[in-house]
């Protein structure tokens, strides 16, 4: 995936649990987990909104770009 999830990073650069922000999103933690380990192939915006708000950042700092040349596209699945 091109995309990666860089919410570990944030959630120790916060001093913040899993769990926590879990409970402030209002997200299960298991969906959250999937999204951390990037198990997930989608977020919602309004998702992506509350993690920003209560981790006071970006989607920037969460979502990482990486060109992967010969990588099939969405429209391939």
């Amino acid at each position: 995936m091109a995309i990666i999830i860089r919410l570990d990073r944030v959630l120790a650069d916060r001093k913040m649990q899993l769990g926590e922000l879990a409970d402030k999103v209002g997200i299960s933690i298991v969906n959250l987990s999937n999204l951390k380990t990037g198990k997930v192939r989608a977020i919602r915006f309004s998702t992506l909104n509350e993690i920003c708000k209560t981790l006071k950042c970006t989607p920037g700092d969460i979502l990482e770009y990486e060109y992967v040349e010969n990588e099939s596209s969405v429209d391939d699945d």
